[in-house]
Order: structure tokens, then C-alpha cells, then sequence
């Protein structure tokens, strides 16, 4: 078998646009999702969270709970059956909130204490609201804050450095004509995908079943099996339908749970997460403090390049949202310097988020980059013209392919960039104050080793099998399409199935990994299969007598002997806004997002995940902010009426599009997508904020109070 990334011919499927294979399931409500596929006996667990941020469990009062209607059992740290937490996780070290009820000691408000579980949701919930856990409580510290005790560097990991640095920074800062150095902070924010976190588990002839929500059923098998000291192969994941995930569906405590359950029951249990409850177990993004120190000639070529940005973490896990990685491929100088660093607090560990560093640190970074090309008085686009590099300015490794300017060219033609006047508050339209800005987006472009079954069916179809996950980007119609140009065939002959741990390591869908991965090892499992049918004579067509050839492949080896170079997605994005200086109103009118992404697999949910990614870099920049009580370590509204995000009403019209860039060491030419679109994008707004008011705003969100505070300062600069 060969795994080489000799590009496939093309029949055109790929680059066309498909409607979602499982659309007419989901719009009918055919598709099952975790918490609604039906089991017989089932019975149902809730979730009790501890109420103090900091202590140990002196009791929990189960036997009131237990003479009530319907309960099976209330689960707890004194008699939960025990679990393995020495183990390398398939991403590391597995976060402690997985051994879940194996000590008393609770480390922040919403650690898990019980799981009480009864015949119906109803009866378990009422009991859980019913059960009386007691603690000692000790002291806490949840305040978060720049350079606090505390706070270090983290130790580099295999693949990323918490610092890097080249030259004399302070020399160069010296030497420099223009200097802007400023901080910016971001808060706390949360996934809250569409669909609430579920898992059911039970034991069938021996093996653990598992039907959860989440983003990779091989990582989840592979997880539960070291928890429970389980064979893999006596493990099975199964996530057809997920309702987004956005880097809060890995393995998650209430798929322990359930499967903790469905051992001391002998029966099914599902366990289903509150909305309330989700905003303290499936992780959230951390909030952010970022120093930007930038010095440039007068003509704006960058000198000094500092980013220094500043995260937390929980006591139990380290978890680090490197901001500063954002510049690293993006702008050179003779000194330049990056780190990242942390402090643990009595919080919830965070996690991966929509494009995890990189949204917070664009916001500063480009948020910088704007002030840089006030002060030189440049036009923002030909700032970053100039400081384009050749070759990645930390690593020295040629790019894949870079076309970043080819994106804001297009962009700025497209926005009517042209006819920007660049003076700050001098459009006015009524009542409200009118900017424009832009920034630049990126995002590394990684492919990771996966496996795949590719089998010719007695029908003239062809069967794939991929242990992928589709979290609503269309990922499932996407390999469809990659499968049906790679043997030729029309797409209606291609029958996808995924989201099975049965069918084999592959990568999780994060990181803008997973189409690139999946297809890089269907398009060999199809090589493989055009090998074996070249023996009988070619690709049957419909109607052809039964072949029953399967071919599988494993990109391991292909994966590892990529060249190494800089490979990123790359973009620019445009925003115009309105301002209302009376109410503190602010109103995107328009957003134009330009990508250079790789190979275009669907255009149709291509440009839909483009445009997702690019409305909630609005939110993040207008609204999305999460608040913890000093006095409890407890969020303060911690639902979806507490949590502000845009709505429909906040929408503007946001146009996606992209320039032609496929990826020349890739099978299919696909980079990634999934991320990219936040990215810049809530720092295009605070820069088209500026642009209307004259008032640099360095703090998300961009609050009506913070506009009211601040007012304007037409041709000036003020910071809110």
C-alpha cells in the first residue's frame, strides 16, 4: 500500500457546491442526538456540582435522597466505583475532572460531588436538588489579574514554546522612530454549542458501549478504556450527530459518569448536562491580559516585536491559552520576542476554544498593528504590506504557501477600501458615528495521522468508513465529495459512515485537522482499492456483480514524512460600524472575510463555517463576556440569559469568500478552515470602532457603558 501525496484527478465533486447529506434528517428530526437515541430500561443520572470554590466533602446525605420515588442510586466519592488516572491521554495527561468521585477534595465551584440516578429525568433532577452535601470550607482565589503572584512560564511542549525570542528587544525599541506599547485584555468566554453535552453507556455482551457527543469517539474509547483499566477493543464510541462543539466535546466527565453508573446498575445510563452546568465542567476560554510592544522606522518597517500575554489555569490541570503564538508566523523584526504565561487559580481548568490563542491574540495584536499605522500615518493594509515575511520570522521555515496580501487586495477592492478616509470621526450619518477597519487572520494548518476503510459494495456503491466527526461543519458531506472524485464516481455512489471508535484511529474534529487528516487517508484507502479492482478490471459501474474488496490505510508514515515548513490558512478581515455616543449603541453594518484556506472542498458549508466563525468574532468583540463572583468563585448568570452573545438582530449582512490556494504537499490541497474565521475578526470592529469615534478601545467586549465612559475624541486618541 502506498500513502504518497501524489494529487488525486479531479472529476468534480470537490469544488462543487452540496447540500449536507444528513440535511433533510436534521431539518425532519430523523437525526438522533446523543440525548434523544432510545434504550430500553434506560435510566437516568443528574449531576450534582459543589457549591464552594475551595475544600473537602465532610458528607453527603444520601439516604433521604434514596427513599425518594424512582431512585436507583447516588454515586459519590465513597462508593463510585474506582478509575486509573496514571495514564498518557491520547492529547496528555488527563485532565483530573475525568477521575471524577475518587477523593473529597474540591477545587473550585461546580467540581463534581454525585450523580444521582433514577428512573426518569424528572425523578433524578428532583433528587438531586433534594441532596444535602456538607463541606469544610477553605479560603479561595479567583482574582485574575496582570502579573500577579504567581504567574510563570510554562515549559515548552514537544510541538510549541511558551517563549521565544531573537535580538536586542530593548535596543531596537530604543532605536525606533514610532513605539506603541499597550495592553489589551479579553474576557472569560464559553462554547455554549446548540446542543447540551450527553452521553448514555451500557455494557453489551461484555464490552462498554458508549453513545456520546463529542468530537472524536476513537479519542473518547481510547480514554474510557485507560480509565477503567479496559481493553481498548472492549470499548465502543458511537457520535453520529453532534450539535456543534467548537473545542468543548473531548472526553468530558458525564461520559464517565454514565459509564460509571451502567456498572454499578447493570443497566443504561444517560447523563445529560444542564446549560447552567456546562459553563463549569466542559471547559471555557480563559481570560486574557497582553502587553503589545511594537517599534518601527518612520516608513513602518517593524524594528521591535514584543507580545507577552498572560492566561489562567485551575490548581488541578494546566491548561494555556498562548496568545502570543498569534504573531509568530504573521510579522518579522530584528528583535522579536513572544511568551505566554499563567497563573493557577481556584477555577474550572479551561480548554480548547474556537481557534484557541489565536482569537484573543489577533484582537491584540492586530488591535497594535492599527494604532503602529495611525502613528507612522500609513494606511493599515500597507503597514502589514511592508512587514510581510519571506520566510517564517521565528522558525526560519519556508511558508507552504502565503497569500495574505492576495486576501486583503481582494478584500480591499471587494469592501471599497479605497474611499476610506482615514481621519477618525468625520463620517457621520444622523445620530450614529461611522468606521471602517480591518485586520489579518490566521491559523496553522496541521494534519495529524488517521486510518480508514474504503469498500467496494455488490451494488456498485462504495462504502467509507472513518472514525471522523462531524459537529455540524459538514464535514460528512465533505468526505463524500473527496471520496467520490478520488475513484471517480458520481457522489450519489458513495455511502459515508463515521463517528464509530470500531472503525479505527483518526484524528478528533479540532484544530482545522480534521477534513485534511480524514481525507489525506481516504483518498490512500482509495488508492489502495483502485490497486486491488485494477486486477479485475477497473472501478465497477452500477449493476456489476458483487466484488467485496475492502482497502485500508494509514497515513502514519505519510503524515511524518512531511517536510516541515510554516503551514497556516490565512485571511483578511473588513468591518464597518456605526456608533451611537448617546445610548453607547454599537452596530456592525457589514463584515467581509477573504481567505486563503487551502482547496475548497463544498463551497456551500465552506462559506457558511467562514461566516459562523466571522459572527462570533462580532460577538466576541460586542458582547460575549462571562462574569465570577470574587466573594462565592461562582459565575454570576451563568445560562443564555446571563451570557450575552448576538443574536439575529446583531447579524449584519457578512460576506465570505476566498482566493485560490491549495496546499501543494496535501492529497486534496485542503488546509483548514473551521478556525480561521474568528480570527482578526473582533479586532476589525474595535479598529473600525476607533476609526468612528477616535477612541482606542484595548478591552473586549466593546460594553454601551465602556462606549459611554469613553465618548469620542474625534482626530485625537484616547484609550477605553
Amino acid at each position: 500500500m502506498t500513502t504518497t501525496t501524489e494529487n488525486l484527478a479531479v472529476t468534480g465533486a470537490v469544488g462543487a457546491a452540496h447540500t449536507r447529506l444528513e440535511g433533510r434528517d436534521k431539518v425532519t428530526g430523523t437525526a438522533r442526538f446523543a440525548g434523544e437515541v432510545p434504550f430500553a430500561e434506560l435510566a437516568h443520572g443528574w449531576l450534582v456540582l459543589s457549591t464552594i470554590a475551595r475544600g473537602r466533602i465532610r458528607s453527603v446525605e444520601s439516604a433521604p435522597v434514596l427513599a425518594l420515588p424512582g431512585v436507583l442510586a447516588v454515586l459519590h466519592h465513597e462508593n463510585a466505583p474506582r478509575v486509573n488516572g496514571d495514564y498518557p491521554g491520547p492529547l496528555g495527561p488527563p485532565d483530573p475532572i475525568l477521575q471524577v468521585f475518587q477523593h473529597d477534595r474540591v477545587p473550585h465551584v461546580g467540581w463534581p460531588v454525585a450523580l444521582v440516578v433514577a428512573e426518569t429525568p424528572e425523578q433524578a433532577r428532583e433528587a438531586a436538588e433534594r441532596l444535602v452535601v456538607r463541606y469544610d470550607e477553605e479560603p479561595h482565589d479567583v482574582a485574575f489579574s496582570a502579573g500577579r503572584p504567581g504567574m510563570y512560564t510554562p515549559e515548552n511542549s514537544p510541538t510549541v514554546a511558551a517563549e521565544t525570542a531573537k535580538g536586542d528587544l530593548d535596543a531596537e525599541l530604543t532605536a525606533s522612530a514610532v513605539v506603541v506599547d499597550a495592553e489589551y485584555t479579553t474576557p472569560e468566554e464559553h462554547h455554549s454549542p446548540l446542543e447540551p453535552h450527553a452521553a448514555m453507556a451500557r455494557w453489551d455482551s461484555g464490552r462498554l458501549e458508549v453513545v456520546d457527543s463529542n468530537q472524536g469517539s476513537r479519542f473518547v474509547a481510547e480514554e474510557l478504556a485507560q480509565l477503567f483499566s479496559l481493553d481498548p477493543g472492549s470499548v465502543r464510541v458511537r457520535s453520529e450527530h453532534v450539535g456543534g462543539g467548537f473545542g468543548s466535546k473531548a472526553t468530558r466527565p458525564h461520559a464517565v459518569l454514565a459509564a460509571m453508573a451502567a456498572t454499578v446498575l447493570h443497566r443504561p445510563v444517560r447523563v445529560v448536562l444542564t446549560r447552567r452546568q456546562m459553563f463549569s465542567v466542559v471547559g471555557y476560554r480563559s481570560p486574557t491580559m497582553q502587553r503589545v510592544r511594537l517599534g518601527a522606522d518612520a516608513d513602518g518597517r517593524l524594528r521591535a516585536f514584543d507580545h507577552q500575554a498572560e492566561c489562567l489555569t485551575s490548581t488541578v490541570y494546566e491548561f494555556v491559552e498562548r496568545s502570543a503564538n498569534f504573531g509568530r508566523p504573521m510579522y518579522d523584526a530584528a528583535a522579536h520576542h513572544t511568551v505566554n504565561r499563567v497563573v493557577p487559580l481556584d477555577v474550572p481548568t479551561p480548554s480548547w476554544m474556537r481557534a484557541p490563542g489565536e482569537a484573543p491574540g489577533s484582537f491584540a495584536l492586530e488591535s497594535a498593528l492599527d494604532e503602529l499605522a495611525e502613528k507612522c500615518g500609513m494606511d493599515p493594509i500597507e503597514l502589514r504590506a511592508r512587514n510581510e515575511p519571506d520566510v517564517g520570522p521565528v522558525s526560519g521555515l519556508p511558508f507552504s504557501s502565503r497569500r495574505m496580501l492576495a486576501c486583503f487586495q481582494e478584500g480591499a477592492r471587494r469592501f471599497g477600501w479605497a474611499d476610506r478616509d482615514p481621519r477618525p470621526g468625520t463620517r457621520r450619518e444622523g445620530r450614529w458615528l461611522l468606521g471602517t477597519g480591518t485586520a489579518a487572520a490566521t491559523f496553522p494548518s496541521g494534519v495529524a495521522r488517521s486510518t480508514a476503510a474504503v469498500t467496494a459494495e455488490a451494488d456498485g456503491t462504495f462504502t467509507v468508513r472513518i472514525t471522523a466527526a462531524d459537529i455540524g461543519t459538514g464535514a460528512r458531506t465533505a468526505l463524500a465529495l473527496i471520496a467520490a472524485d478520488a475513484l471517480e464516481v458520481a457522489p450519489e455512489r458513495i455511502h459515508i459512515k463515521i463517528a464509530d471508535s470500531d472503525f479505527g484511529p483518526a484524528m478528533i474534529a479540532g484544530g482545522s485537522m480534521g477534513t485534511r487528516s480524514w481525507a489525506w487517508a481516504i483518498t490512500a484507502a482509495v488508492r489502495e482499492l483502485r490497486e486491488q479492482l485494477a486486477l479485475g478490471g477497473g472501478i465497477p459501474p452500477q449493476g456489476i456483480p458483487p466484488q467485496g474488496i475492502t482497502a485500508r490505510a494509514d497515513t502514519g508514515e505519510a503524515v511524518m514524512a512531511l517536510a516541515k515548513k510554516e503551514r497556516h490558512s490565512f485571511g483578511a478581515q473588513f468591518a464597518e460600524v456605526a456608533v451611537d455616543v448617546a445610548s453607547g449603541e454599537v452596530r456592525v453594518r457589514r463584515m467581509l472575510g477573504i481567505f486563503a484556506a487551502g482547496r475548497i472542498v463544498n463551497p456551500l458549508t465552506a462559506r457558511s463555517q467562514f461566516i459562523g466563525g466571522m459572527t462570533w468574532g462580532l460577538s466576541m468583540a460586542l458582547h460575549e463576556e462571562a462574569a465570577r463572583d470574587q466573594a462565592s468563585g461562582g459565575h454570576v448568570g451563568a445560562d443564555l440569559a446571563g451570557y450575552h452573545f448576538a443574536a439575529h438582530a446583531d447579524v449584519p449582512p457578512i460576506e465570505a469568500d476566498w482566493v485560490d490556494d491549495p496546499d501543494p504537499d496535501d492529497p486534496v490541497g485542503i488546509k483548514g478552515i473551521g478556525e480561521v474565521g474568528i480570527v482578526g475578526a473582533a479586532a476589525a470592529i474595535a479598529n473600525a470602532v476607533w476609526h468612528a469615534t477616535g477612541v482606542r478601545h484595548r478591552h473586549l467586549p466593546i460594553r454601551p457603558d465602556r462606549v459611554l465612559l469613553a465618548g469620542t475624541a474625534p482626530g485625537g486618541d484616547r484609550d477605553a
